[in-house]
This record gives C-alpha cells, sequence and structure tokens, in this order.
C-alpha cells in the first residue's frame, strides 16, 4: 500500500509547506529559491479550499458510479436473471445476466478472495491519496476506481455464496468479449485516464513534470 501511494501520490508535507520546488531544486517560497535568479518561476502553494473541491469531485464521481452500478445490478437481477438475454445491438451487444467469481471480464475465477482482498487495498489507498489531491482530472480519475472497487466490493461481500466470495453481477454482453458491469467499466475509464494523466506529467498534487 506504501509503494502504491510513494507511485500514484506524493508524500506528506507540514502545514504551510506544499513541499513544491523550483527549477533549482530550493523549497517554494525559501530563501535560495529568491537567490536562484529572476527566470526562475515558483510554483504557488494551493488553497486548502481548492483542495476540499477537489476531494468533493473525487467523491462526488465514486458516488455516482457506484450507485450506476449498484442500481444496474438490482435491475438486472430483478428483471433479466433467470431469462434469455436481450439484444440491444443485433448481435453485436445483448444483456445477458451471468454470476462471476472471478475477477474483471471474467478472469481467475479461483482467487475470488484474493480478488475481494485487493478491491479492499485499492479502496484504502484512494482514500489515503485524497488528502493530497489537488487536480480535477486526477480526482475524477480516482473517483472512478473507487466507484468501481466499491460496486464489485459490494457483490463479494453480500452476495452468494458467502462473504468475500460473493459472485459478481455482470451483464453486459458485447459480441466476442468477456461479460462484464458498469463498475468494470468505471474501473478501466479510471485507469486509463491516470495512464494518460502519467504521460502529461501531471501529478495528483497538481505538479507538471516535462522532460
Amino acid at each position: 500500500m506504501a509503494e502504491a501511494e510513494r507511485i500514484i501520490g506524493t508524500p506528506d508535507t507540514p502545514d504551510g509547506d506544499d513541499g513544491r520546488t523550483t527549477a533549482a531544486g530550493a523549497p517554494a517560497g525559501s530563501g535560495a529559491a529568491g537567490d536562484a535568479g529572476a527566470g526562475e518561476r515558483q510554483t504557488p502553494a494551493p488553497s486548502r479550499t481548492g483542495r476540499g473541491r477537489r476531494i468533493a469531485v473525487l467523491f462526488a464521481v465514486a458516488v455516482f458510479a457506484y450507485a450506476l452500478d449498484l442500481v444496474s445490478k438490482l435491475l438486472v437481477v430483478s428483471r433479466l436473471e433467470g431469462h434469455a438475454p436481450i439484444r440491444v445491438v443485433g448481435d453485436l451487444l445483448e444483456l445477458h445476466a451471468i454470476r462471476n467469481p472471478g475477477a474483471a471480464f471474467g478472469f481467475g475465477a479461483a482467487f475470488t478472495i484474493i480478488f475481494t482482498l485487493i478491491a479492499a487495498a485499492v479502496i484504502v489507498v484512494i482514500i489515503r491519496l485524497a488528502r493530497k489531491l489537488y487536480s480535477f482530472p486526477w480526482a475524477i480519475a480516482l473517483g472512478l476506481l473507487l466507484g468501481g472497487a466499491l460496486g464489485n466490493l459490494t457483490d463479494r461481500i453480500f452476495r452468494a455464496p458467502g462473504v468475500f466470495e460473493g459472485e459478481v453481477v455482470d451483464f453486459i454482453a458485447p459480441k466476442g468479449f468477456a461479460v462484464f458491469n458498469l463498475a468494470d467499466s468505471a474501473i478501466v475509464c479510471g485507469g486509463i485516464l491516470i495512464v494518460l494523466l502519467s504521460f502529461r506529467g501531471l501529478d495528483p498534487d497538481g505538479t507538471v513534470h516535462k522532460d
């Protein structure tokens, strides 16, 4: 978990010092930065209000993704499970209710408990990272990951055959692809967004690295 925070996040810093550095490597606002030269620009310290708004965005996105996943699964279980698949786009896309003991898209059916623990660990890491968050794109990405992880973890805990071994409800069935759900979609979208942000050099704390 500490390794995940090291890769995705940035170290905590004392109040009043956000730990950002100038091009010369000296802390922003220090005397060393002031003596480095007029051509260098210090990164302004983000406000606590700005961080609070981004944390609010993270949890708002997470709640939306989680609620959408939960409602869709309730409808699938009550209206679709035990019935013939529903064609949405001819043979290209169907709604087909299945129970999945594995990870996203049906992989690793023999490791249900392990995937449950991984999902729980991801949730804890994201919540801990929230206190260092100053980037709106990162807030959206982490919110999607959090909402998706919570959606599938809810199935793992509350659905048969038992606690931490529950089977996830999947129902989106594209032709020639594994059946998945909205939580899986949120996790994949959040992961893709994180990769794109990393390629752009944008950190969760709002700093930008340009090579």
